[in-house]
């Protein structure tokens, strides 16, 4: 069998990530049927990403209007095994984008659980041009709510094997679940990116409201890290069913 052909490329740029433990059980009804979650050091966590969405490709093919935009999401960390591999994966939760044909061409391709409304972003440099503060914005209703981060100055470094960064940041998979209670599974490919480590973080949002409220106690935390990823250009693959057994 064939893989499956790209069907996505573009650059992701500026990923703010704000991580959070979570009591496992609050996750247990979003791991798609043949995975399970994948924990770092004994813990679960989600991540709330705020990140440009940059040249992007569908098809090869550019949209216009919709080739740049930023993204804000609410995800899980999961795991399965094909054959002898381990494919370490990125659940879903929640996705904003600011184009509903954006959202539109998510939900249809990958049933990902994209919503759109207006966004904006924020982003200041240092004075030798590398990010000093970024902060990713939607609004519903009459406010904004957004999540900020503020590097700590140092420069970027690549992640340490075995950190809680390189569990964040290199999960090359995702995992979505169906209609019909199937999982689709879909890669997505980079180079290791590099990081900053935030001197600041915070998520300003109804996370009821938003999230749900079983997400609350969670992410109204301080969150238990924070960096900033530089980015890269990525490839994002079709999606395939997984069968009946996962495997």
């Amino acid at each position: 069998m064939s893989p499956p052909a790209p069907f996505l490329t573009a650059e992701w740029r500026e990923l703010a990530m704000l991580n959070f433990a979570i009591a496992p059980e609050t996750l247990a009804p979003y791991v798609p049927r043949g995975t399970e979650l994948d924990l770092w050091n004994g813990t679960a966590y989600v991540s709330v990403v705020g990140f440009r969405f940059l040249a992007t490709r569908v098809r090869g093919w550019r949209i216009p209007g919709h080739a740049d935009f930023i993204e804000a999401n609410l995800r899980m960390y999961v795991r399965r095994r094909e054959g002898n591999e381990t494919r370490r994966g990125v659940v879903f939760i929640r996705e904003l984008v600011p184009r509903r044909a954006i959202a539109w061409v998510a939900r249809w391709t990958y049933n990902e659980p994209y919503r759109a409304l207006p966004m904006r972003q924020d982003i200041r440099l240092r004075t030798d041009g590398t990010p000093e503060s970024v902060r990713y914005e939607w609004r519903r209703g009459a406010r904004w709510e957004g999540l900020a981060l503020c590097t700590s100055g140092t420069g970027a470094a690549a992640v340490v094997p075995g950190s809680e960064a390189e569990f964040i940041t290199e999960h090359y998979w995702g995992y979505t679940r169906q209609r019909d209670g199937s999982t689709v599974e879909y890669r997505v490919t980079h180079p290791p990116w590099r990081v900053w480590e935030a001197a600041e973080a915070r998520l300003d949002c109804d996370v009821e409201a938003l999230y749900g409220a079983q997400f609350a106690d969670a992410l109204r935390m301080p969150p238990r890290s924070a960096f900033l990823a530089e980015g890269s250009s990525v490839t994002v693959f079709r999606p395939r069913v997984l069968p009946e057994g996962g495997a």
